[in-house]
């Protein structure tokens, strides 16, 4: 009887101290992470020197977010993309991220052209 008191004692401390592993946490922290999904979003454009908006505020210029390592952050739910420069007819869109890095190619067209008319 001794003997299974002491294993019932052993067995309750065991679960009330228990402690998950480091890795298991970290885990559980990435998984919650991943539950509002960011994203990278590569552009190239033609022009290269226009201007890109993110929801409105100016971001930099078009070649800032060309090539492999740099690109566009955009954060969790639906952002309007903007990509103008004087002369030429504005490029708009929407985006919404998974998580996933994404490209976006861009040609903009020249107001000059025929039957352009202004932008």
């Amino acid at each position: 009887m001794r003997g299974v008191l002491l294993a019932a004692a052993v067995l309750a401390c065991a679960c009330a101290g228990r402690q998950e592993p480091e890795s298991v946490a970290k885990a559980r922290e990435l998984m919650r992470s991943a539950e509002t999904p960011s994203g990278n979003l590569a552009l190239r454009c033609e022009p290269v020197d226009a201007e890109v908006y993110l929801d409105g505020v100016l971001q930099g210029l078009c070649s800032d977010f060309t090539g492999s390592p740099k690109s566009l952050r955009v954060g969790a739910g639906l952002h309007h993309i903007e990509v103008k420069k004087q002369g030429f007819w504005p490029y708009t869109t929407y985006y919404e991220p998974s998580g996933a890095r994404a490209r976006l190619t861009i040609q903009l067209r020249s107001a000059a052209a025929p039957g352009g008319g202004a932008p």
